[in-house]
C-alpha cells in the first residue's frame, strides 16, 4: 500500500508548498512512485509543477482539476492525474515518477457552493476515488491549506500520516496546537464513515522545521515544540513515534528561483559539483526524504 501523508499546519506561510513539492521530487528521484494531490485553493503546487501556461488551460475551464470530482461529479481521479508532470521546454519528461492531481481557483467552491449528499461527504467520495489508483504509488502526498475545512478533509481522511511544516516561531507552535485539536474533532465527525480496512485515523507523526534563515537559533523554539509534542504524546493525541525531524530545511534563494523556472530544486541544482551538493538546500530535501522513508518503518 502507498504511504499517504498530509502536510498541514494551522499557521500559513510556513513554506508548506515548497516543502511538499521538493520532498515529492526527491522521492521520485530516488525511484519512488509519487502522486501529489493539491488541495490548496491558491494552486501554488499546481502552478509550480505545470507552469503557468499549462495550468491556465485547466483553470479556464476547471476540467481536469480536482473539483471536477464533485461538480459536475462525472470525472474519476484516474482521469485527472497528470503523469510525470515536470516537463522541459520541448515537453520532454524531466522527472519520471512524479504525478499530479491539480487544483484550480474553482476549488474554493467546495467550501460554499457544493452541497452534495450528506450521507456521502466529499472526503468519502475522494477516498473511494483514490482507492482506484492507490496501488500505482509508493507515496501519495496531500498539500492541504491551513485549516480543517472541506479541502483539507479530503487529505486528512485519506491519509495515514500527518506532517507539520513549521517555522521557529511562537505562531507555528500555536498552529500545531490548534491543528491537533481540530484533527481530533474532525476524526470524531468522520468516524462513522471509516472502515476497518482504512486503519486508524491519521495522527501527527512529525514536525519539520522549514525555511530556516541563516544565523537564526532555533533551539529554544525547538525545545518548546518538543515539550508540546511530549504533552500530546502522553495524552495519545499524536503518534507514539511522532518526532521533530532531525533534518531542517534552510531558507535559500534557489527555492524561489525554482518556482520561477517551474522546476523542483533538485533539477535546478543538477550539474553542481559534489562538494556544493553536500551543503545546500537540495541536500536538505534529500535528507528529509530519506528521513521520511525511515520514519515509515517505525509506524
Amino acid at each position: 500500500m502507498a504511504r499517504k501523508i498530509a502536510f498541514i499546519n494551522y499557521k500559513g506561510g510556513v513554506g508548506k508548498t515548497s516543502l511538499i513539492v521538493n520532498v515529492a521530487a526527491c522521492l521520485a528521484k530516488m525511484g519512488k512512485r509519487v502522486l501529489l494531490c493539491d488541495f490548496d485553493t491558491q494552486s501554488n503546487a499546481s502552478i509550480w509543477l505545470l507552469k503557468l501556461d499549462r495550468w491556465n488551460k485547466i483553470n479556464s475551464t476547471g476540467e481536469g482539476a480536482v473539483y471536477s470530482l464533485f461538480d459536475p461529479g462525472k470525472a474519476r481521479i484516474k482521469d485527472l492525474i497528470i503523469k510525470d508532470v515536470v516537463e522541459g521546454k520541448a515537453g520532454e519528461k524531466l522527472l519520471p515518477g512524479l504525478d499530479l492531481v491539480p487544483t484550480t481557483f474553482n476549488f474554493v467552491d467546495l467550501e460554499n457552493e457544493y452541497t452534495g449528499d450528506p450521507k456521502r461527504p466529499a472526503y468519502v467520495i475522494f477516498y473511494e476515488n483514490l482507492a482506484e489508483v492507490e496501488a500505482n504509488y509508493d507515496f501519495i502526498l496531500f498539500d492541504c491549506p491551513p485549516n480543517i475545512l472541506r479541502g483539507s478533509q479530503l487529505g486528512v481522511f485519506s491519509a495515514n500520516e500527518v506532517y507539520v511544516p513549521s517555522n521557529p516561531d511562537a505562531l507555528s507552535l500555536i498552529g500545531f496546537t490548534l491543528l491537533v485539536e481540530k484533527l481530533g474533532k474532525f476524526h470524531q465527525l468522520s468516524a462513522s464513515f471509516r472502515r476497518t480496512a482504512m486503519g486508524p485515523a491519521a495522527q501527527v507523526q512529525g514536525i519539520i522545521f522549514n525555511s530556516i534563515k541563516t544565523g537564526v537559533d532555533i533551539e529554544v523554539p525547538k525545545m518548546r515544540m518538543q515539550l508540546r509534542m511530549n504533552q500530546f504524546r502522553s495524552a495519545k493525541r499524536v503518534g507514539q513515534n511522532a518526532k521533530i525531524f532531525d533534518t531542517q530545511i534552510r531558507d535559500a534563494m534557489v527555492v524561489r528561483r525554482a518556482v520561477t523556472l517551474g522546476l523542483p530544486v533538485n533539477l535546478v541544482g543538477e550539474g553542481a559539483d559534489e562538494s556544493v551538493q553536500q551543503d545546500n538546500v537540495v541536500n536538505d530535501y534529500r535528507k528529509l526524504a530519506a528521513e521520511i522513508i525511515a520514519q515509515g518503518a517505525k509506524l
